[in-house]
């Protein structure tokens, strides 16, 4: 499993303990940028990660931004995207198992690197559970 990662300005910092724990881990990632906390726009980095994802060079994906809601409605303005806002290792879990989701986007602004570190592990340990969450997928248009 291949992840790319990608923030603005507001995520940088803490994206950098995701990089931390990635790396000790032993994940193969790539960061897609932004490389320093100078300011910068939210939707180039849900771009970049989106069509990164979309592309299929990456498995799943890690985006942050202040409050996660930037990042995470550009990048699902792309087909086969499903990102989803996560705050708390549950909802990380139920987007990958419920909703498939392939990118999760996260609030830098409101939890702490430990909280982050946790969202992403429950995000990349879950899978998608098919069965009647497959149905619900399919009545989502793609365009």
């Amino acid at each position: 499993m291949k992840i790319a990662l990608a923030s603005d300005h507001a995520g940088y910092e803490m994206k950098q303990a995701v990089i931390d724990f990635l790396k000790k881990e032993g994940f193969d990632f790539e960061d897609l940028g932004a490389f320093s906390a100078e300011s910068s726009d939210y939707p180039d980095w849900a771009h970049a990660i989106a069509h990164a994802v979309e592309s299929g060079k990456y498995s799943l994906g890690i985006s942050l931004c202040g409050t996660g809601n930037g990042i995470n409605i550009a990048a699902n303005k792309h087909q086969g995207i499903r990102s989803a806002l996560c705050w708390s290792e549950k909802i990380a879990a139920l987007a990958r198992q419920h909703n498939d989701a392939n990118i999760c986007a996260l609030p830098a602004r409101f939890i702490t690197d430990d909280e982050a570190v946790k969202i992403v592990k429950a995000f990349l340990s879950s899978s998608f559970e098919e069965g009647r969450h497959q149905r619900r997928k399919l009545k989502i248009p793609i365009q």
